[in-house]
């Protein structure tokens, strides 16, 4: 992985900056736009796929190379940092691995999107207590290090002459683990609802059902 210079300092008689707009302006040089809740725009440097919170860690289970990856607290959503394009690729992917025309809670943002801005990375102290912010890195970036090869683009190890990580492997997880988490919120619903049958224990003779016991 190639190191690369941090972005220019502000200068001296400048208004002072948030901590976490410094962070990623002169460790990452990305840009940040305002809030609140200050925000990262997509679609520059980098897309973004999002899907909810439990599919995302059971998808960081299965796919050992991602790129970066944020927790949005608020909303309950994991986003992969993916290379540009993802955006406009997603539905010809999900075609391409036949999981078109099935309701998925997967999306992608290009271009005119922007993710809530993680905390910056810091190391924790003993007692220190949990981080109340809206958004964490749960994959964080490497500040002095290029962005780009590390993010997911089409093509199988990447595709592109590089060690990047690929698009299509974290696609095809995300959309299984969306899939499974729909079915699942599915079944509890169903489990949830009244069905008429008695709530009484069952007078069924055990190992038998009705309409089977002795002599019928």
């Amino acid at each position: 992985m190639t190191a690369v210079l941090p972005g220019p300092r502000a200068p001296l008689d400048a208004a002072p900056r948030p901590a976490l707009r410094r962070w990623y302006e002169d460790e990452l040089g990305w840009t940040v736009a305002d809030g609140p809740p200050p925000c990262l725009p997509t679609g520059v440097r980098f897309d973004a796929l999002g899907m909810p919170a439990a599919a995302g860690f059971a998808v960081l289970g299965r796919v050992r190379r991602v790129g970066p990856a944020a927790l949005d607290r608020r909303s309950r959503t994991l986003w992969f940092l993916t290379a540009t394009g993802t955006a406009e690729e997603l539905p010809e992917l999900l075609r391409w691995l036949e999981w078109d025309g099935i309701a998925l809670d997967l999306v992608a943002l290009g271009p005119g999107g922007r993710i809530v801005a993680p905390a910056p990375v810091r190391r924790p102290r003993a007692g220190d207590p949990p981080d109340p912010r809206e958004a964490v890195w749960v994959r964080p970036p490497r500040p002095g290090y290029e962005l780009e090869p590390t993010l997911p683009v089409t093509g199988l190890g990447g595709g592109t002459g590089t060690d990047a990580p690929d698009l299509v492997r974290l696609v095809s997880a995300a959309a299984t683990e969306c899939h499974r988490a729909r079915l699942l919120r599915a079944g509890r619903s169903r489990r949830g609802r009244p069905t008429g049958i008695s709530r009484w224990p069952s007078r069924t003779p055990h190992g038998s059902r009705p309409g089977h016991g002795p002599g019928r």
